[in-house]
């Protein structure tokens, strides 16, 4: 960073977090300050470090929540402070985005700054809606305008009659509220009535949606539906090859709106599977990981290592806390000693499996209690010296069945889960408000935090359509405890397991 300070002006893209540029990804990484507008992807800020600073700059029609002025005056001072600035803005920063305005205003104040191109609507929505702007058998170009145009007003810049006799595409960007003008405008001048025309709301996320008409159905139909901005408008022949083209709502999870409840930082595993087959995802983390309050016994345990035989670890949290506090303690892994290790689930495994360390045993069933037999089918654990790393509250289950085949257990937290409250990216909020398909327990403290802050079995009563879907019977346990059953458990217990599960129920409702 420098120390004059710096502001960049990111393009965040259409919609889809994953079209943003590396080097968009890199800037926020060490951003000090992130501006952000209403069309960026809430999700996009977890990419920055906890102590950013993040400022709401809205720019929606009609509601702005800074001024453009004092959002200009505010990049300045920010950078001048000798901070890394981000200026997260949707689509390209450059195509309807007053982002020429900000840099002018950045170079008037002498403030270094860098433009990062990012993928536009333009052409990013109807991509994801089958429908390619160009096409050989269709038209060789096309031509973009701005629906805050009012194809009425005298002094419009737009020349219709030349646009109507143009046979290439047309995208018109923010025209909701005015299609009905700019499709007569269009009509009048000499286009076709039975033009296609598809308008893509929501463009490349979950929640896309898109009606398809003619230039002289659209704005019936818009109207019909009460069909409302952010939006994209595309005009031409190449519209029909959406029967054809259109991958994104085929796929199997496509508009399921999916909770995931997962810690922050294991979140990213199920919402990246279940976005890839199409669903929307509301993150909602109902835990956070933070130090055990008893951290003697910790100290303790890694001072002692050489006289344990195993070290058994129930969840990969439980893995990632151990060696924290291990390699603080030791700069050497051989300072583990000759111990077996024992992983309750592939997860689990994997998580050793990073560190290079190979996994004794793991239970064929996925769940705590069944590492006992896996291990004592591995050898007999009487007289071992068992060292139990996880979560500071959990079930006495597994700790008793062992001591009850010989072992000497020694059931030791290496972390603690808190609720979360924090709504970074305002999912939270958009579940009170709005509801979703799909509740996803991945644990047992997942289910009892996510009650505690909405009340669960309140929020269903609000939401009767919404379904519970469970990683497993110990997290299942949880929801009896609520006189709540899961709608769907994963079999196997692990997180490809729930999508699988997710999936497969969906299927067989749809026979």
């Amino acid at each position: 960073m420098s120390s004059k300070g710096a502001v960049y002006l990111v393009g965040a893209g259409p919609g889809d977090a994953g079209l943003l540029t590396l080097r968009g990804a890199e800037l926020l990484r060490r951003a000090d300050v992130v501006v952000y507008d209403a069309l960026v992807n809430p999700d996009l800020l977890r990419l920055a470090p906890r102590t950013t600073e993040f400022i709401y700059g809205g720019k929606r029609a009609k509601a702005h929540a800074i001024p453009q002025e004092e959002l200009n005056k505010l990049l300045v001072v920010k950078a001048k402070e000798g901070k890394c600035v981000v200026r997260l803005k949707g689509g390209d920063p450059y195509v309807f985005g007053r982002g020429g305005e900000e840099a002018e205003e950045l170079v008037a104040a002498g403030v270094m700054f860098e433009v990062v191109p990012g993928i536009s609507s333009i052409v990013a929505a109807g991509n994801y809606a089958g429908i390619p702007i160009t096409h050989r058998d269709h038209c060789s170009s096309f031509t973009v305008l701005t629906g805050h145009e009012d194809p009425t007003k005298e002094a419009s810049n737009l020349d219709w009659a030349r646009l109507a006799k143009d046979s290439g595409t047309k995208v018109v960007l923010m025209g909701v509220e005015r299609i009905r003008q700019i499709a007569s405008q269009l009509v009048e001048n000499g286009a076709a009535a039975r033009t296609p025309v598809a308008m893509i709301r929501w463009g490349t996320t979950g929640r896309q949606q898109v009606i398809e008409g003619t230039l002289a159905t659209v704005a019936d139909m818009a109207e019909k539906v009460n069909f409302a901005s952010p939006a994209v408008t595309i005009i031409g022949s190449v519209v029909s090859l959406r029967k054809k083209l259109n991958w994104f709502e085929r796929r199997p999870l496509f508009g399921q709106r999916v909770v995931v409840t997962r810690t922050r930082e294991q979140a990213s595993q199920l919402t990246s599977r279940l976005i890839e087959r199409g669903a929307e995802v509301l993150e909602v983390p109902t835990i956070k990981i933070v130090p055990p309050d008893d951290r003697q016994s910790l100290v303790e345990s890694l001072a002692g290592l050489g006289e344990y035989d195993w070290l058994v670890f129930t969840s990969p949290n439980g893995v990632t806390a151990f060696f924290d506090y291990f390699f603080k303690a030791h700069n050497d892994l051989r300072n583990l000693g000759n111990v077996r290790l024992a992983a309750v689930g592939p997860a689990t495994a994997a998580k050793l499996q990073e560190l290079h360390l190979r996994v004794d045993a793991m239970p064929a069933q996925y769940v705590a209690k069944a590492v006992a037999k896996a291990i004592s089918d591995y050898e007999s654990v009487e007289n071992l010296r068992l060292l139990l790393l996880r979560a500071e509250v959990a079930s006495p289950e597994l700790p008793q069945q062992l001591e009850e085949l010989g072992a000497i257990v020694d059931d030791v937290a290496v972390y603690r889960t808190v609720p979360e409250t924090e709504d970074l990216t305002g999912s939270a909020a958009r579940l009170e408000e709005e509801g979703a398909d799909w509740i996803t327990f991945a644990s047992s403290s997942a289910v009892e935090n996510f009650h505690a802050r909405f009340d669960l079995p309140k929020h269903l009563s609000k939401f009767p359509k919404t379904r519970l879907l469970s990683i497993g019977p110990e997290t299942s346990k949880a929801l009896t405890v609520l006189n709540l059953k899961p709608s769907v458990e994963a079999n196997p217990h692990t997180i490809d397991g729930m999508v699988s599960a997710l999936e497969k129920s969906l299927k067989t409702a749809q026979r």
